[in-house]
């Protein structure tokens, strides 16, 4: 965990105290109150009724809340769902897993001339990105192979899934947070356009990464004037995305002052974009293949040609967290499955995984509603007491350092990056947040100005959900001041 920083100024204790006690007292409510009323007072002031929120305040360690308000309500969490799954599959697959995926030769390989089919079969790995890719085609290489006569087969089935629409969350079926989970999910199936002014200055430059044959790109917009506002509408782009091709147009105009920006962008079904993936690289370590794709299985009891290892699952866990992605939560959830329940794994099976874990445990969550492990979902529920308990079993775990260290840094990285610079807990706070339409959610830890530990969950499920965050906040900062002070104004 981090420590709590010296502050400048903070040293007389006695002073401080009585000042922080006289304040406190000014704003308590009567001895029958749920809330501090400035914690109450925040949320009415964002215009988020108080029967809408669930909150928790509790030291760690503690045998109970500081405080808690309306905490076993079952309620949508968002992406603060992802802790129930990362905090689960350190401790169930263990802080140093790392996922395969695996090339098998399906016919005999002569003179670096594969006479037949390269099989790759997938095991769920969350974040092969292009770099990886390159690293493990590259191996490819290095093991004899420099011509693949035959197709491209792909073995997708160590997951079972339901058929997948990205459209059906949100309407935004290009946006890679929709993409759906896979046993070979390679570079999150997304394609990213970078746009920039030429040198001469007199027209833009568009490249794509990874650069897919299957995707056509158009010409690029042209160079305009005006304030780098709302560039990508400007751009008057048009995806025609067909599954195993794509086409892409950018009829409109880029600004010269945005000088480079970029457009990440879903296309293509999973094997094709696997496909493109391995007809692009491939070649561009000097082998060659003309073939096309197809589904199929790897063969059993065979020894794989070559193997691409994935990072550790720490490393995993942080990405998952700190920046709260999607897709590589809803990998790791399906991989939960595999610790209980023989391949293809389900979310159903990685639900119930995680239900007999928990009661493993003996960690209370009832209300608990698991559908994709990531939280961008309808469907999942938890308690602000549920996380809670979560947290605190967490802080006492031997993956403590490690689910701890995956929370963002408020003020520093990830999703609180931008938060809490101007307050003093900057540096003070790791947290996991969350935002769905009608939710805003935060929770973690917080070291107050003593170095005390808190443990702190707020849900808020409202209309106005949006207009909530700045309480969430000052919740945040109010904790890191005053938490143990009005602890002590409660036991008097």
């Amino acid at each position: 965990m981090i420590s709590a920083r010296p502050r400048p100024g903070f040293g007389s204790g006695i002073i401080c105290r009585a000042l922080a006690l006289l304040f406190i007292g000014l704003f308590v409510h009567v001895a029958h109150a749920a809330l501090p009323r400035p914690v109450g007072r925040a949320f009415l002031d964002a215009g988020v009724p108080l029967d809408a929120v669930a909150i928790v305040v509790q030291e760690v360690g503690a045998p109970r809340p500081l405080f808690a308000f309306d905490a076993e309500r079952s309620m949508s969490a968002a992406s603060v769902m992802k802790l129930v799954t990362t905090f689960a599959a350190l401790e169930l697959l263990g802080r140093d897993y790392r996922w395969k995926t695996e090339a098998y030769l399906d016919g005999p390989l002569l003179n670096g001339t594969l006479q037949g089919d390269l099989i790759l079969k997938g095991y769920g790995d969350p974040k092969i990105t292009i770099e990886q890719w390159q690293a493990f085609m590259a191996a490819l290489r290095a093991q004899g192979l420099a011509t693949v006569t035959g197709d491209l087969v792909v073995d997708r089935s160590h997951f079972r899934l339901t058929p997948h629409d990205p459209a059906i969350f949100d309407s935004e079926p290009l946006k890679p947070y929709n993409v759906g989970a896979d046993a070979l999910l390679v570079n999150f199936k997304s394609v990213r356009f970078v746009f920039a002014p030429n040198a001469a200055g007199d027209s833009v430059e568009v490249r794509a990464e990874p650069p897919l044959p299957q995707v056509a790109l158009g010409p690029p917009p042209r160079l305009g004037n005006g304030e780098c506002n709302d560039w990508r509408a400007a751009l008057g782009a048009g995806f025609v995305d067909r599954a195993t091709s794509a086409q892409v147009t950018f009829a409109g105009r880029y600004p010269a002052t945005c000088a480079e920006r970029d457009w990440y962008v879903a296309l293509l079904d999973t094997s094709s974009y696997a496909h493109g993936m391995f007809g692009t690289y491939f070649r561009a370590t000097g082998g060659v293949f003309n073939g096309g794709v197809k589904e199929g299985r790897a063969p059993q009891g065979a020894s794989p040609f070559a193997t691409l290892e994935s990072p550790p699952l720490y490393d995993i866990v942080r990405d998952v967290n700190k920046l709260s992605n999607n897709v590589m939560a809803r990998q790791l959830f399906l991989t939960l499955a595999t610790t209980a329940f023989p391949p293809p794994a389900t979310s159903a099976q990685a639900a119930e995984v995680v239900r007999q874990w928990l009661a493993r445990r003996k960690l209370r969550m009832p209300g608990l509603i698991l559908d994709n492990g990531s939280g961008l979902s309808r469907q999942e529920r938890v308690s602000a007491a549920g996380l809670a308990r979560l947290l605190a079993a967490a802080d006492a775990s031997p993956v403590r350092e490690e689910f701890a260290s995956s929370l963002a840094v408020a003020a520093v990285d990830g999703t609180v990056e931008r938060r809490f610079r101007d307050g003093t807990v900057a540096g003070q706070a790791l947290l996991k947040t969350g935002s769905l339409e009608g939710v805003r959610a935060l929770a973690g830890y917080v070291i107050d100005v003593d170095g005390r530990r808190w443990i702190v969950v707020a849900l808020i499920n409202h209309p106005n959900a949006a207009r909530g965050s700045p309480a969430l906040d000052f919740l945040v900062q109010w904790v890191y001041r005053n938490a143990a002070v009005w602890g002590e104004v409660k036991q008097r």
